[in-house]
């Protein structure tokens, strides 16, 4: 039994040019580096060309061009451009044609096509939680981690737990330029006025089940609506996140073994979804809300305290808000920031060209020394040298929440999981009405285990 009451609603009706810290080069290797061993691989390459074609009077180079998808559009699309056209500018050898494709599966399949088809991109953009589904493929090649280490992007580098992500046994398959975690946001005058601020500008006393719902009540009393903005309907990825943090934040473990059955805590799963609906109770939170309405009801000043994923941060900004950022408080045993990655892959190439092989580790390289640019959209650099510059501890509040990256948690591997995945999908299939508070907390975990266990019974489509 727990302190928290769970409202019964259950015939309700339901609907299923910036400075760039860390930007050298890194350290000097001594003798005969990677880095210069390709170089002259691709010299010698170009070299036996240019005597191929010695009596043409033309001169044999590789194309110059490194061929980038990714899924990034909107703030982060034009950022990632400025990113590029900074890095072409200091590197004019080479020229980087972007592909923009739309987000989620769609794109993910036309990447697994392009690399299993001998059409793949020079780079591509993918969640780190969505590599682990492509590695048993051979969808993707392994970064060369000495050269990358030449460029001064190593384990040294990269938050211990974000580097980690990107391996699959002692091959690096990603490199991560950001943490984008889910985040608690809340209005600093309000919560100054609600009495719940400590003296660093934090949200204090939502320790606890009990304590949490006290500092939103607090709120409510203030900003005189719901405590706690947070949209759900139509939304399940938003749905996962709410659940999988406060599952994790028990202590408990999700896997999905090949040729296995769901292996989960069934009583953390019941404290989490009982949990989630006890908060709404449309007094705490809505229970009805889409994303659409929650950012409203927080931008607007009617609640003061927002759930969300940090990419909402530039519309907070233009609203008159005085905007506090952390991560969510510790409710049950252990601090978790469940979150995704942007990271970079080689898509698999039979031959792939040494020259622009090199070239894709020094654009990746190039990209996450200047990735402070990148932060201001709200994203946790993934290069430490950036995280720890003085240049990012004036960027508020996104200082506030950068201990994230200590506590970051992802999607449990397989191949159906990661940012807008099946797993995501048939999670918010199950439990939007549990949600709702139209059906009980077991009815839609046994629906939702039923359907990934369906899925693992099945074989890996890429």
């Amino acid at each position: 039994m727990h302190d928290w009451a769970i409202p019964d609603r259950r015939s309700a009706s339901t609907s299923p040019a910036h400075p760039r810290p860390g930007r050298d080069d890194g350290p000097d290797a001594g003798g005969l580096s990677r880095r210069s061993f390709l170089r002259g691989s691709a010299f010698m390459a170009g070299g036996a060309a240019l005597m191929a074609l010695g009596g043409c009077g033309t001169v044999a180079r590789p194309q110059d061009q490194l061929s980038f998808w990714h899924l990034l559009t909107g703030s982060d699309g034009r950022t990632l451009t400025t990113m590029i056209d900074d890095f072409t500018a200091a590197n004019t050898d080479v020229t980087v044609r972007q592909t923009i494709l739309g987000w989620g599966s769609p794109y993910y399949t036309k990447l697994a096509m392009a690399s299993a088809g001998g059409r793949a991109p020079d780079i591509a953009v993918m969640h780190s939680a969505r590599v682990p589904g492509y590695a048993p493929g051979g969808l993707l090649d392994a970064w060369d981690a000495d050269l990358l280490a030449d460029l001064g992007v190593s384990a040294e580098t990269v938050p211990e737990l974000v580097w980690q992500k990107g391996l699959n046994g002692d091959r690096v398959l990603s490199v991560a330029i950001d943490t984008h975690p889910f985040v608690l946001y809340y209005d600093k005058t309000a919560a100054g006025q609600a009495g719940v601020l400590d003296e660093a500008g934090l949200i204090t006393g939502a320790d606890s089940p009990e304590g949490f719902r006290d500092v939103a009540l607090a709120m409510a009393e203030v900003t005189g609506g719901n405590g706690l903005a947070y949209g759900f309907l139509n939304d399940p990825s938003n749905m996962w996140r709410m659940f999988y943090t406060w599952y994790k934040q028990t202590g408990a473990e999700m896997s999905f073994p090949e040729g296995g059955t769901v292996q989960y805590d069934r009583d953390a799963a019941m404290t989490s979804l009982e949990w989630i609906q006890s908060l709404l109770d449309d007094e705490v939170a809505s229970s009805s809300n889409d994303g659409g309405t929650a950012i409203s009801e927080f931008a607007t000043g009617r609640t003061g305290l927002f759930l969300g994923g940090v990419w909402e941060i530039g519309t907070f900004k233009e609203n008159d808000i005085d905007l506090g950022m952390q991560v969510i408080p510790t409710v049950f045993d252990n601090p978790v920031a469940f979150c995704d990655s942007h990271s970079f892959v080689l898509p698999h190439q039979s031959s792939p060209d040494a020259w622009k092989r090199e070239k894709s580790h020094e654009f990746v390289a190039d990209l996450l020394k200047s990735s402070l640019q990148w932060a201001e959209a709200g994203h946790i650099p993934a290069y430490t040298p950036v995280l720890e510059s003085p240049a990012y501890q004036e960027l508020v509040p996104q200082r506030d929440y950068a201990d994230a990256v200590d506590h970051v948690v992802y999607d449990p591997e397989a191949w159906f999981s990661g940012s807008g995945s099946d797993l995501h999908r048939h999670f918010g299939d199950a439990m939007q009405s549990v949600y709702m508070g139209s059906v009980a907390p077991a009815d839609g975990l046994d629906a939702f285990v039923n359907r990934i266990n369906t899925l693992m019974s099945r074989p890996s489509p890429v």
